[in-house]
């Protein structure tokens, strides 16, 4: 799986996974989802932002989830 629109980069957002370069972060994108706003709320708060990062943010997101196993509480 590729991530064109993905970056990361030391000086950049404390190196975390950013879309394309700018100071807009996956997990900001993935929360903002998780938070219940829309893809469509997203493009019209971040012009520069356009739905393929969107999409591609939340595959890399399930990607790195896979990566690894985390024991979560069972409550």
């Amino acid at each position: 799986m590729t991530f064109d629109r993905i970056t990361r980069r030391p000086g950049l957002m404390g190196g975390k996974a950013c879309i394309r370069g700018m100071r807009l972060t996956v997990g900001m994108i993935v929360g903002q989802i998780g938070a219940g706003v829309t893809i469509e709320e997203l493009l019209e708060l971040y012009p520069d932002l356009e739905r393929e990062d969107i999409l591609q943010a939340l595959r890399y997101a399930a990607w790195r989830t896979e990566d690894r196993e985390i024991d979560l509480e069972i409550a």
